[in-house]
């Protein structure tokens, strides 16, 4: 018997039960759409951090300080202070949540405290107005730039010029930044920034804990690093009191992590794989039992035991492989929905989905080769006596 015949005959076995080869499928259409949608999910995060965090240079430095060793925190001059010739711009920030309020609306976000560099190492323009000058920080003035999406908030259509309230002072809108969008953590449209100095005072402390830190170029990094780590151990006295870190180690980080996920969401979808190559192997052995007398009748008209074999491989192959490809389909539809739900995109390549439907190939072979060799060692004569 040909391989076309044996072919034929699998495809006839799965037309005649539609209903019972769909519930098998559907553990494959499960686990093969949930590999896709999720890895696609997770890669699409990793590629969108990972760009955010490209965008912002690789010459940039973040020191944060830990609490512990002599001196815990800094004041504003002693921040820049840590100026050295491989660095451009330095940028302490304070931060807190706080209610803004503008008229009869009220809204709550995050304010930063910070100096002009903040705009530039973190490349933040202007879409209106102008951003925090030395004289705002020198005067303490209350002043305030928004992100388009806090102005949104608050109901401002063109916001320079007007007043909101912080805490129960007036502060005058000086710029509107230029929408960034947003990233896996958090919008980068809803913030409101205000000199370092007056949040201080707002705020009710001194202390700087975080700095942000231009190198002059990516061949200084290393050298700007070196430096501010051997002078913040000398004015802290512990090397465990701080952390300084570059774009690249914070790069490397993201990469680790979400590779980690990537692969723990993958196996998590991939269980749904196996559990339909039990539901494959289930319905074979129930397809066996029905069919021993066919399968008797055909041995005895001279079919042969490989015949049998390749025969029932065959309709375990296709339902596991027809499984796979609606699988990708369902899957390409699951990372779109995520996409426009998570507000960001998702990532499925070509490696994710040969990788999805080869292993659910794979489980439908495997779990295939038990019922179709039980098929293949039926006695003709005992099959042809099966009632």
């Amino acid at each position: 018997m040909n391989l076309l015949q044996l072919i034929k005959l699998a495809l006839r076995g799965i037309i005649d039960n539609k209903m019972r080869s769909f519930l098998t499928m559907l553990g494959i259409i499960i686990g093969v759409s949930s590999v896709i949608a999720l890895v696609s999910f997770a890669s699409g995060a990793t590629s969108q951090v990972t760009s955010q965090l490209e965008g912002m240079g690789s010459n940039i430095l973040n020191v944060n300080l830990m609490g512990r060793g002599t001196k815990s925190d800094f004041t504003y001059q002693e921040a820049m202070n840590l100026k050295n010739p491989y660095i451009s711009a330095i940028a302490p920030t304070v931060n807190t949540g706080m209610t803004v309020k503008f008229m009869a609306k009220t809204y709550s976000t995050g304010i930063t405290g910070t100096n002009p560099d903040y705009f530039t190492i973190n490349d933040r323009e202007m879409q209106s107005g102008r951003s925090i000058t030395e004289a705002d920080l020198d005067s303490r003035a209350r002043v305030a730039v928004l992100g388009t999406e806090t102005a949104k908030e608050l109901g401002m259509l063109n916001p320079v010029g007007e007043t909101i309230k912080l805490e129960g002072n007036n502060f005058t809108i000086i710029g509107l930044l230029a929408s960034k969008g947003s990233s896996m953590m958090g919008s980068q449209d809803d913030m409101v920034i205000v000199p370092i100095t007056t949040a201080q005072r707002l705020f009710r402390t001194g202390a700087i804990r975080s700095i942000t830190v231009q190198a002059s170029s990516e061949g200084s990094v290393e050298s700007a690093k070196a430096l501010l780590e051997a002078e913040l151990k000398h004015i802290t006295g512990d090397e465990d009191s701080f952390n300084v870190f570059d774009q690249t180690e914070l790069l490397d980080t993201v990469r680790q992590s979400t590779s980690v996920m990537t692969m723990m969401l993958g196996g998590i979808a991939g269980i749904s794989l196996l559990v339909g190559g039990i539901g494959i192997m289930n319905i074979m052995l129930v397809t066996v039992t029905e069919r021993t007398r066919e399968i008797g009748i055909r041995k005895a008209i001279g079919a042969k035991k490989k015949d049998i074999l390749t025969q029932f491989l065959i309709e375990s192959s296709v339902l596991s492989g027809l499984g796979g490809v609606i699988g990708i389909g369902v899957g390409f539809a699951l990372s779109k929905i995520l996409s426009s739900v998570a507000n960001f995109p998702t990532k499925t390549t070509p490696l994710t989905v040969g990788i999805s439907f080869g292993f659910a190939l794979l489980v439908g072979i495997v779990f295939g080769i038990y019922p179709a060799n039980r098929a293949a060692k039926l006695n003709p004569i005992d099959a042809l006596h099966y009632e």
